[in-house]
């Protein structure tokens, strides 16, 4: 049996052309991804480890499903905006400013500019935490540490997106290697973990809480408005064929990005159960579950968590500033230069810090904030992106229009119903 073909052979040629275009495609792949990887942090952000971990350690497997239909969801609505920014080369403020009256837009303005504050002081909250807890730095000198790093990161976009992307990205894979760290210590019990990812169940009345707010609070609306600019830095050329060629690619950017931050919101409550809910150890804060790690699992777990925790809070901090940079300067088309920018939408948080004010309830005074702001992002993209006059042929087919509209609607009541239970502590 002949196992090499001759160089000249048609069956080497064939393998030749094959290996050379598989080359290609992945070369062409690896210069669209990117700005999927920046908006995928805003789904494991330190809002998403509150609930991940309060999941696990009280419901055991039950809720990993939650995290999956999340997932499904914001890579739905991520593909809408990219494909916004790509088909009408804006992003979604400044289509809005396209498409509404001037005074809609000055609404929109305020609103989502108080979502871009609201995001930010949770994410600084995150950051602060991580240096907290792993170097025990007061809380006050761990904030301003973090608006200098968070600064410094949103400051090298200067030398070009792609240097942010590759920043964000190591950020983000320190998440994923200390939270791979973390399974490989907790030994879940896999099958469990797998069974509950795909059968929906809800134990209590309590999981309904829980749930609502690892669904209805995981889509953020300061990402929505910054993939649509994020996609700009690719695209250059106007043709509808190579829009749709890009638009093409930044869909396997966003199922690549979005399905990383799957498994580390998945593993987040893996380790919950088999670390905590077998112990019999109901976690509620962040600080406890770093505390009850070192005990249970040893110092490098505890350390482990707290760089998961650091990471993920500088890296969504830098996030929510570049998303309010896009906000603030694309609605009604303010001119502030972006050092402003950037500090107006990370003062709040700072504030905050520095005040003393219980982390915990800022966390949750952040979330009601954004479940109120949530439709603000979702309709306005909806109904633009469902018009042709404003994306040519990539406008919206019938059934993601209705697709869209259901997601929307289910987003929207689940948002209402966590601000029910906030306000009246009923489930």
């Amino acid at each position: 049996m002949q196992l090499l073909q001759p160089s000249g052979s048609p069956e080497h040629t064939k393998n030749q052309r094959f290996f050379g275009t598989a080359r290609k495609s992945i070369g062409t792949l690896f210069k669209f991804l990117g700005p999927a990887f920046i908006v995928s942090v805003a789904y494991i952000d330190p809002g998403n480890f509150a609930t991940n971990i309060s999941g696990g350690s009280t419901y055991n497997y039950s809720l990993i499903w939650v995290i999956l239909l999340s997932n499904l969801m914001a890579i739905f609505l991520q593909t809408l905006s990219a494909k916004l920014g790509i088909a009408t080369d804006l992003n979604l403020p400044q289509m809005c400013g396209v498409a509404f009256k001037r005074s809609v837009n000055w609404v929109f303005w305020i609103v989502a500019e108080l979502a871009a504050m609201a995001t930010d002081l949770a994410e600084f909250l995150g950051g602060t935490l991580g240096l907290y807890l792993l170097f025990n730095i007061p809380m006050a000198y761990a904030g301003l540490i973090t608006a200098l790093i968070t600064f410094f990161i949103v400051y090298i976009s200067r030398y070009g997106q792609r240097a942010v992307e590759i920043v964000i990205s190591v950020l983000v894979s320190v998440i994923c290697i200390a939270y791979a760290a973390e399974l490989f210590l907790s030994q879940p019990d896999m099958n469990q973990a797998l069974l509950h990812t795909v059968i929906p169940s809800l134990p209590d009345g309590g999981a309904v809480l829980i749930a609502v707010g690892m669904l209805g609070a995981t889509v953020m609306p300061h990402v929505i408005y910054l993939h649509s600019q994020l996609v700009q830095s690719r695209n250059h050329n106007p043709g509808i064929a190579a829009k749709k060629r890009h638009l093409k690619m930044e869909k396997a950017d966003i199922v690549i990005a979005m399905n990383i931050a799957f498994i580390v919101n998945a593993a987040m409550v893996i380790v919950s159960a088999a670390v905590f809910f077998k112990n019999g150890i109901e976690v509620t804060t962040i600080e406890q579950a770093h505390q009850s790690l070192s005990p249970l699992m040893g110092n490098f777990s505890a350390a482990a968590f707290g760089i998961a925790l650091l990471a993920s809070g500088l890296s969504s901090s830098a996030v929510g500033t570049m998303a309010g940079q896009t906000i603030l300067q694309g609605f009604v088309g303010l001119k502030i230069s972006d050092t402003w920018t950037r500090l107006i939408t990370m003062i709040p948080g700072m504030l905050i810090i520095l005040l003393g004010v219980n982390p915990m309830q800022a966390l949750i005074i952040s979330q009601v904030t954004l479940s109120f702001v949530l439709p603000i992002a979702i309709i306005p993209m909806l109904l633009i992106t469902g018009k042709k006059k404003y994306m040519g042929e990539l406008v919206n087919k019938p059934a993601t229009k209705v697709l869209g509209w259901i997601i929307c609607g289910a987003i929207v009541a689940l948002n209402m119903l966590l601000l029910y239970i906030t306000f009246t502590g009923q489930v």
